[in-house]
C-alpha cells in the first residue's frame, strides 16, 4: 500500500521535528550537529526553503521551514537520507538514524513567529542555556545568528520572529530586545499559554480554527488522496523534476529526441544535470536516466568537473535560469 501523502502546497509552512532512533543522542558531539546544518544548507538550496527558526537539540531537530514549492517529501527525503548515510559512513555504521517519519505540522503565517520562538527557547526549557540572554552565544539555534547577521546563511530569514516580537526591526537595537521578549516569555506562563505553547509541537496543524478550515476546503482533493493513499511520495517527487526537465529543455531548445541522440556527455546535458543536482533532490540514477547521460558514475563525474570548471556549461545555465518551476 501506498504511504499516504503529507498536505503540501506552494508558500506552506511546517513545524518539523524528527529524533534520534530509540531517541539516541544523534546530534551528541558539535562535529555532528555542524555536519547537520550543513546538510540542511544543502536542502534549502536544492529545494528553495526558507527556515524561519530551527534548533539541534542532543537527540532531535525542530525546524520551522517555508516551502515556495510544494517539496517538503521531496527536501525532507533528501535531507534524512543524506545525512544518515554521512552519519553512518562518518561512524561505520549501519541502520536507521532517525525515529520513523518526521513530525510536520502546517503552521498558520500568523502564527510562525510564535513557533519561532518556541524552537529558540527549547535549550533553554532543557536547561542546555541558562536563559535567554544566553543564547546568542549557543550555535546550534538560529537565535544565534539571528543576533549575529554575518553568521546567518542565506537561507535563514529572522524577519517573522523579528515582526511578531513586537514589530522588531533587524538592528542592534532591534535584536537586543528580541532577546529581552525571549526572556520575559520564558517568565511568563501567561503569555505561553495565550501563544498556546503547549500545543505548537502537536496535532496536524497550529493555527486559528479560521485557518484550519481553509485549508480543509482548498485542499479537499488532497485530504482525499491522503485518507485513500492512492499516491506516494516518490511518484510526487519524479512528477516535479520531470516539469523541471522539460522546463530546461525547452529553454535550450532541445527535445527528447536530442536527448536520445547527442552524445551522452553533450554540455547542455551536463548543464541539466548540473541544474537538477542543485536545485532539486533528483538522484543520480534518476538523471542518468533521463538524460540519456550513461551510468550514474559517470553522470557524477561530469557534473564534478562541471563544477570545477563551470565556463562550458555556463551559457546553457544563463538561458535555463528562467525556468521558474
Amino acid at each position: 500500500m501506498a504511504r499516504k501523502l503529507r498536505l503540501e502546497f506552494a508558500g506552506a509552512t511546517y513545524h518539523v521535528i524528527s529524533r534520534g532512533n530509540y531517541r539516541a543522542d544523534v546530534f551528541g558531539d558539535e562535529a555532528t550537529k555542524t555536519a547537520f546544518l550543513k546538510c540542511l544548507g544543502e536542502a534549502c538550496e536544492k529545494a528553495g526553503w526558507v527556515v524561519h527558526a530551527w534548533c539541534v537539540m542532543s537527540n532531535h531537530y525542530h525546524l520551522c521551514l517555508e516551502t515556495p514549492s510544494p517539496n517538503l517529501v521531496e527536501g525532507m527525503r533528501w535531507l534524512q537520507a543524506t545525512f544518515s548515510v554521512r552519519f553512518n559512513r562518518f561512524r561505520d555504521e549501519r541502520g536507521h538514524v532517525f525515529q520513523g517519519r518526521y513530525k510536520a505540522i502546517l503552521v498558520d503565517p500568523e502564527a510562525i513567529g510564535a513557533v519561532g520562538h518556541y524552537i529558540h527557547l527549547n535549550p533553554v526549557r532543557a536547561r542546555i542555556v541558562d536563559g535567554a540572554m544566553k543564547l546568542a552565544a549557543w550555535p546550534w539555534t538560529s537565535s544565534a545568528g539571528l543576533m549575529n547577521p554575518r553568521q546567518r546563511p542565506h537561507w535563514f530569514s529572522p524577519v517573522a520572529v523579528l515582526d511578531h516580537a513586537g514589530g522588531l526591526p533587524d538592528t542592534p537595537d532591534g535584536r537586543a530586545k528580541y532577546l529581552d521578549y525571549l526572556a520575559w516569555l520564558q517568565e511568563d506562563d501567561l503569555a505561553r499559554k495565550q501563544l498556546q505553547f503547549d500545543r505548537l509541537s502537536k496535532g496536524w496543524v497550529v493555527g486559528s480554527p479560521e485557518f484550519k478550515k481553509e485549508l480543509i476546503i482548498e485542499h479537499r482533493h488532497l485530504a482525499a488522496a491522503l485518507e485513500r493513499g492512492d499516491a506516494d511520495d516518490e511518484e510526487l517527487a519524479v512528477g516535479m523534476w520531470e516539469s523541471r526537465v522539460r522546463c530546461y529543455l525547452d529553454a535550450l531548445d532541445k527535445t527528447d529526441g536530442d536527448l536520445a541522440n547527442d552524445s551522452k556527455g553533450a554540455t547542455w546535458k551536463v548543464a541539466i544535470a548540473m541544474a537538477m543536482k542543485t536545485r532539486t533532490t533528483a538522484s543520480n540514477p534518476w538523471l542518468a536516466e533521463r538524460l540519456v547521460m550513461g551510468s550514474p558514475f559517470r553522470l557524477s563525474r561530469l557534473v564534478s568537473a562541471a563544477r570545477e570548471d563551470p565556463e562550458p556549461v555556463a551559457a546553457a545555465l544563463r538561458r535555463m535560469a528562467k525556468c521558474k518551476v
